[in-house]
């Protein structure tokens, strides 16, 4: 495992990561928070399960679950994502799963 990816693994006193967009004045961009989380849930997260509203993964290397939420599930991109540590008895209730 390279540098950045170290660095772009989530921390373990870190427990939310909510992503914004930026005005650059001609348009608006995703900030590295939401970068970071596209990364996070597309190269190391494991996805466990998918509901409507949301997505449950797991961290393979400390375990804790994590919920990705949309702002605004209405827009194309689902807006601003959050991705946050869930506890498990909150996840199997939510996305129906025995963990």
């Amino acid at each position: 495992m390279n540098e950045m990816e170290q660095e772009l693994k989530p921390t373990p006193r870190e427990t939310l990561l909510h992503g914004l967009w930026i005005d650059t004045g001609s348009r608006m961009e995703k900030d590295s928070t939401w970068q970071r989380i596209l990364w996070l849930t597309g190269n190391h997260l494991q996805l466990l399960a998918e509901v409507e509203d949301g997505k449950l993964y797991r961290d393979p290397t400390d375990g804790r679950l994590w919920e990705l939420v949309k702002t605004r599930p209405e827009l194309p991109d689902g807006g601003p994502p959050i991705l946050r540590v869930m506890e498990t008895a909150r996840a199997e209730e939510i996305y129906g799963v025995s963990l």
